[in-house]
């Protein structure tokens, strides 16, 4: 590797869809747990407790008309003005997801052909030589790709690559399951280029660990706790909330200080953390035992930029998301200039767990 050449961002973009869907909104379901049963408290009590642990009040979903590959072209679109790229320059294309172009009515995997090569179709690149493909790797995906792509630019390989995240989460959840009221909708896009520096700028450091032996089911897909939905076959997303939480909670702040420590930055220097956001509670607590690994008693404030108020959890796409909102000057009380230390991380299906350092 080239050691003088670091990996560093050139532009971002997203898509938020424009349909909110309020807490309020799930009031009308019908709840099953996973046996069957038709949970006794009242929605509003459901809808409470929901709140109260997840801080998610609303979240957004795609229009009808709009599937995966849809929505990560116009991160994509954005991504390219805003950095002012040439989108024939791109060598590679990546887009992270989990469930392919989820129609509304026929709700069956679509993923060939990639939604990569779709996304690139959309832009009408004519490049033979921008590499467009798809890496499926839960919540952490988008993250996982920028790993890819720095491998690929301090190599050499490349010069400009963009890593897209998104996903419709909302045709792959059980409307009878409590856990469907975390899901939303949403893409985001990042532009990565080579850059010869001797100024540390650029992803420092990254890191990715998969416990699948022992974690691998945690988030699976199955069948509708309505018992009458289960017969139908279809199936949708599923996870053991209370074991995903614990294991979070075990491992996330370890490996955050793992790759710190790779990079050979303490995390007092650093700015803001932006960390994938399945829930509100779950966040804060990883966040303050990272700190406390540390010596740290508190977390200063405006740290950890949060969206999942509003935007609930759009896996792959929450953490483009959030730092295009940053650098777009769309997040009050938050901004990132020249010089700034910030840290990506991420959990989800696998399990998974990701990290990197990245310096302004």
């Amino acid at each position: 590797m080239k050691n003088n050449t670091s990996s560093v961002i050139l532009g971002t973009g997203s898509y938020i869809p424009k349909r909110r869907i309020r807490n309020e909104d799930f009031l009308k379901n019908e709840f099953y747990d996973s046996n069957g049963k038709k949970l006794e408290k009242s929605n509003e009590e459901i809808i409470s407790k929901f709140l109260e642990i997840t801080a998610i009040q609303e979240r957004r979903y795609v229009i009808d008309e709009h599937v995966t590959s849809d929505i990560a072209y116009f991160a994509a679109l954005d991504a390219l003005e805003s950095s002012k790229t040439d989108k024939e320059e791109l060598d590679y294309i990546i887009v992270a997801h989990n469930f392919g172009d989820v129609k509304e009515k026929f709700k069956s995997l679509d993923i060939v052909p990639s939604l990569a090569a779709r996304v690139k179709h959309n832009l009408g690149i004519e490049n033979p030589a921008t590499i467009a493909y798809d890496l499926p790797f839960g919540c952490p995906g988008w993250l996982q790709g920028i790993i890819q792509a720095d491998y690929y630019l301090r190599s050499g390989d490349a010069k400009k690559i963009m890593v897209i995240g998104a996903d419709v989460l909302s045709r792959i959840s059980d409307p009878h399951d409590r856990d469907s009221m975390l899901y939303a909708d949403g893409a985001g896009a990042t532009i990565l280029e080579a850059k010869s520096s001797d100024t540390n700028q650029g992803i420092l450091s990254h890191s990715t660990r998969s416990d699948t032996l022992l974690h691998s089911q945690m988030l699976f897909m199955g069948n509708s706790y309505k018992p009458e939905l289960a017969e139908h076959g279809a199936v949708y997303l599923k996870m053991y909330g209370r074991k995903l939480y614990q294991y979070a909670l075990e491992k996330v702040p370890q490996a955050i200080k793992d790759c710190l420590d790779k990079s050979g930055v303490d995390l007092k220097d650093v700015k803001k953390i932006l960390i994938h956001q399945a829930n509100g509670k779950m966040d804060d607590a990883i966040i303050e035992r990272l700190y406390k690994l540390y010596g740290l008693d508190e977390v200063p404030e405006f740290a950890l930029p949060m969206t999942i108020s509003w935007l609930g959890n759009a896996s792959v796409a929450t953490i483009p998301t959030l730092l295009d909102l940053i650098l777009k000057g769309e997040m009050k009380d938050h901004d990132l200039k020249s010089g700034d230390l910030i840290i990506f991380a991420s959990v989800g299906a696998g399990m998974n767990i990701n990290a990197a350092v990245y310096r302004f």
